[in-house]
């Protein structure tokens, strides 16, 4: 495990407030859609934003039994506390409508046991690797100034032409290749850093390259492009539910 991901849990188990805000910010969505999925619109959208504190508050308190060392990615032990956490609130519902109690099965016993929920499946992990991407490149943006990184969103993320980038502008098609080439030399390296961080196998490190955001200008642009709009879409459903 690298020393950027070693931090990033440290911070966790010591409680770090920032770290855990990060966490929420980044695989709330996430978390939230795939309880939704799982949910199939039986459950409330207060209840899914409460089983999701839930989870991250039960991650909280079980932080210090995680081994990445054991090659568990950090997000599929996220998931299956969700699946703990839902799977109990399931219970609850069910002992409520026969009229009895039941006690929820404590996390130790049960949080990496049997489920009768699903299982990840390969969209759930490309929903967590475009989280990733995703807060890279908010956090280009918050770095940059506002006229480089609105050139990059201009010519990548909206697809125009550098003249009309341009044009709209009011600066020389020159200028708008240099604030270009600035601003993905920064996604390059945030999006290295944030993979660095929240990654735990050898498997998710091989997520960038096999998403083509390893190769030349032209195909990181276009697969940083198709990951900002798949996720911004996951973000509107998320806001949408709130």
């Amino acid at each position: 495990m690298n020393s950027i991901t070693t931090s990033f849990i440290r911070r966790l188990r010591a409680r770090d407030e920032a770290a855990w805000f990060e966490l929420w910010e980044v695989f709330g969505p996430v978390i939230r859609g795939q309880l939704f999925k799982w949910g199939r619109g039986q459950i409330r959208t207060e209840t899914i934003r409460d089983l999701t504190q839930e989870t991250l508050a039960a991650l909280s308190g079980s932080i210090d039994r995680y081994d990445p060392a054991r090659g568990a990615r950090f997000s599929t032990w996220l998931l299956s506390i969700a699946k703990h956490v839902l799977g109990d609130e399931i219970d609850r519902r069910s002992a409520s409508k026969r009229g009895g109690g039941k006690r929820g099965v404590s996390l130790d016993d049960s949080f990496m046991g049997v489920s009768r929920l699903p299982e990840a499946d390969e969209a759930y992990e490309l929903d967590v690797f475009r989280a990733k991407v995703y807060a890279a490149i908010r956090a280009t943006e918050s770095e940059s100034e506002f006229l480089p990184f609105q050139v990059y969103r201009m010519r990548v993320f909206e697809g125009q032409s550098g003249k009309q980038v341009a044009d709209q502008l009011g600066v020389s098609e020159p200028t708008v290749s240099r604030h270009l080439t600035k601003v993905r030399a920064l996604l390059r390296r945030r999006l290295a850093e944030t993979i660095a961080t929240y990654s735990f196998t050898p498997e998710e490190f091989a997520e960038a390259e096999r998403a083509g955001l390893s190769g030349d200008d032209v195909l990181f642009d276009d697969a940083l492009a198709d990951i900002y709009h798949a996720q911004s879409r996951l973000v509107r459903e998320d806001l949408a539910r709130s």
